[in-house]
């Protein structure tokens, strides 16, 4: 079995970014301290492992600073391979901060041929492989602007073994910087790791359902022009209790109302009738009248699933709750006969060893959306408060961004939870 990987992380607030970057490279180094000192006692003249990859999560206040950011974290933590991005709000173990100026930190050692970094100046190989690795997974940060993003997404997708991609767009007034080995604008960047790096990944929403699940039998474009067989726009009233005589007065509840669309044949409803995993959820755009159809944010065809929703913030702690406890319970049963093809039903990107008597949780990420947080939850650092209750002080890092993505989607509304594995130490 290969060694436990080790998580550290820090975070900090301060106008100065560099005074921030001080602030959680000292905790960092408390950490490191307390692991080289008890790894001392169990097993004298050992050393630790050298550090190998790290998150960085800034606000998008810094955004100018990007480049003298990337500076200093190789000056303090040589050979280190770093990704991260800026975004209106970031997250830490319990933490939130939104619309203020802080930086966030994770550096673990992974064996460094098991995951590598991507950029556009060296994309992610199209055979999908790493050094000594197949790429399974990656963690991907891409601009919202990028042309032909859903494409591009599912190309990336493609390059990995299981498909999965998690992460999320960046998110900023100002420059999207993304970090990947170097500061990029424009495209996607990321880490991709191999099979032998044991993680789980899942999705929360974040909206409710209002109104049954419809087929989509005619579409042009983003324009929904009938559902089920019927003209679109009166379906759309009749689920909302509008007559078409109320429309400009029901403007505002139109404006509320949201889109959950899903592929053919994928669940919808799960889990006391919220949305499945597999709903984007899209905003209304526009109403056609002399077409009797209205407009979606994406992009529709005929045999999409669609169902009107709205944001719900008691549904959103209860899924919230529900995947967090998901991942615990499996983790509690890796070793339990875990196989591959059990893996990417998780999904999961790792068959444990069926010898391994205990896994734990040793690192995570979360990607919440920009809309989400703790205004949405009900107080400050509601959201990640939830997160830590749930699965105990984690070392976590996150960013809440302009969409998430899972699998090969972009996601709205959504939290996407993803969380590294340890085995247990004897």
């Amino acid at each position: 079995m290969p060694p436990s990987p080790l998580f550290l992380h820090g975070h900090a607030t301060h106008p100065d970014l560099h005074m921030a970057v001080a602030l959680a490279a000292a905790q960092i180094e408390a950490q490191r301290d307390t692991q080289r000192t008890a790894q001392r006692r169990a097993h004298p003249g050992a050393t630790l492992r050298p550090l190998s990859l790290g998150w960085v999560y800034f606000s998008d206040r810094y955004g100018a600073a990007a480049d003298a950011l990337w500076d200093e974290l190789r000056q303090r933590w040589p050979g280190v391979a770093w990704v991260g991005a800026a975004g209106v709000g970031i997250a830490a173990s319990g933490v939130e901060y939104l619309d203020e100026p802080a930086v966030v930190l994770m550096l673990c050692d992974l064996d460094p041929a098991s995951f590598r970094v991507f950029n556009g100046a060296r994309p992610l190989p199209a055979a999908g492989t790493l050094v000594g690795d197949e790429a399974w997974t990656a963690l991907v940060h891409a601009d919202g602007r990028a042309p032909d993003l859903p494409e591009l997404l599912r190309e990336l997708a493609g390059r990995t073994g299981s498909g999965y991609l998690f992460g999320g767009l960046v998110s900023a007034r100002g420059r999207a910087v993304q970090l990947a080995e170097g500061v990029f604008d424009g495209g996607c960047s990321g880490v991709a790791f191999g099979r032998g790096v044991p993680l789980l990944s899942r999705v929360t929403q974040g909206c409710q359902p209002v109104a049954p699940v419809h087929r989509i039998t005619a579409a042009q474009g983003n324009l929904v022009l009938r559902l089920d067989g019927q003209p679109a726009l009166p379906v759309l009233l009749a689920d909302l209790g509008i007559t078409p005589d109320d429309v400009r007065a029901a403007l505002p509840r139109l404006r509320a109302t949201l889109a959950g669309l899903s592929d053919a044949g994928a669940d919808v409803l799960a889990h006391r009738g919220q949305f499945g995993t597999d709903v984007r959820v899209r905003h209304l755009i526009g109403l056609d009248p002399g077409r009797q159809g209205f407009a979606l944010a994406d992009q529709v065809e005929p045999g999409m699933q669609l169902a009107f929703c709205r944001r719900d913030a008691q549904a959103a702690r209860r899924d919230l709750v529900r995947i967090c406890s998901e991942i615990r319970e499996e983790v509690a049963a890796w070793g339990e006969a875990t196989t591959a093809a059990d893996t990417l039903a998780s999904p999961a990107t790792h068959a444990a060893s069926p010898a391994s008597p205990a896994w734990t949780l040793a690192g995570a990420l979360y990607i919440s959306c920009a809309g989400r947080g703790g205004p949405h939850f009900g107080g400050p650092s509601a959201e990640l408060e939830l997160v830590r209750h749930a699965l105990g002080d984690v070392p976590l890092v996150g960013l809440f961004a302009g969409g998430e993505i899972a699998r090969h989607h972009l996601y709205g509304y959504t939290g996407v939870l993803t969380v590294f594995l340890a085995p247990v130490a004897e």
